[in-house]
């Protein structure tokens, strides 16, 4: 191309343009996923979310019926785990998985299959306090959020001491409850909101959709006046396990609002591929707010 033709003459611009067109690659407007990208490398591993729950590799601990078993985590995610395991199980056995610091998960087994185990967990969030802390706590929550609820403790009660199985079932307060808390969680310069699995003074375990990186530090805010800082110690799947820079009392969470678990929840799909459990185990032996009422009249009159 003539420069000096194209600016004194000799040439037309429709000869030829300054900058030839370029040759299109198939992009259409408006459509961004038409545009190729190309990879300097391959993935170094799948960072899809909807594939997080598909683990390779990963182990954990299941203590069933006062053993401890490790097992392989094949699946994990908000409704269940499946985890490959020798150890005889029965359904709707209870068990806990262990995964790591504040994150034991209470679990039903749902089904059973060759050296395959399906576990359902628990809906409710588990407060790891003293059964009084917890009763008491749970009293207060119940006055403040869910006020059509009433109490009515009347006079001290002057029966006998609690026996030993009596006590032991009372301890189970904060495992039969149906509230499930929530919160939001500030990190790596997004908000995410969580589902809280397990709680205690300590730390605790959330349920977290987005990705949380090992070491971090992020802000756990259970309500608008209720705000802790932690560190990150371990993420399998969607759960992680967090530690609290300071203590969290109970009279603290008794400030806060949960939700109340519903009684018609979904499992995760690999939770239904083998077999359909009996519905009677599907309960889980979880009080009804009225009934979480009663349970804990009786036990604040001891």
């Amino acid at each position: 191309m003539n420069i000096r033709a194209k600016i004194f003459g000799g040439g037309t611009l429709a000869d030829e343009s300054l900058l030839r067109a370029k040759k299109s690659k198939g992009a259409v407007a408006k459509d961004l996923q038409s545009i190729t990208v190309p990879r300097e490398a391959r993935r170094a591993n799948n960072s899809r979310g909807e594939d997080r729950h598909r683990l390779v590799g990963e182990r954990a601990i299941v203590l069933h019926k006062r053993r401890k078993h490790e097992v392989e985590l094949i699946n994990l995610s908000g409704g269940g785990a499946m985890v490959g395991a020798s150890f005889p199980a029965k359904l709707w056995d209870r068990a806990e998985l262990r995964l790591g610091k504040h994150g034991t998960i209470e679990c039903a087994v749902r089904w059973v299959r060759d050296d395959r185990i399906g576990l359902e967990f628990a809906h409710e969030t588990r407060l790891d306090w003293p059964s009084d802390q917890v009763a008491a706590m749970l009293r207060q929550v119940i006055e403040r959020s869910f006020p059509e609820i009433d109490f009515d403790l009347g006079e001290p009660s002057t029966a006998e001491p609690a026996t030993a199985s009596q006590e032991t079932d009372e301890n189970r307060i904060a495992k039969r409850h149906p509230l499930i808390w929530s919160a939001l969680l500030h990190h790596d310069y997004q908000t995410t909101k969580v589902r809280v699995r397990n709680l205690s003074r300590t730390g605790a375990m959330i349920e977290s959709p987005a990705s949380v990186r090992v070491g971090c530090e992020p802000l756990v805010e259970l309500s608008d006046d209720l705000s802790l800082s932690a560190t990150v110690l371990w993420a399998v799947g969607d759960q992680v396990g967090i530690r609290f820079h300071s203590p969290l009392e109970t009279s603290a969470l008794a400030a806060t609002k949960p939700g109340v678990a519903s009684f018609n929840w979904s499992p995760p799909t690999y939770l239904n591929l083998i077999e359909k459990a009996d519905a009677e185990g599907s309960h889980w032996n979880r009080l009804s707010l009225t009934e979480l009422r009663k349970e804990l009249e009786g036990f604040l009159k001891h």
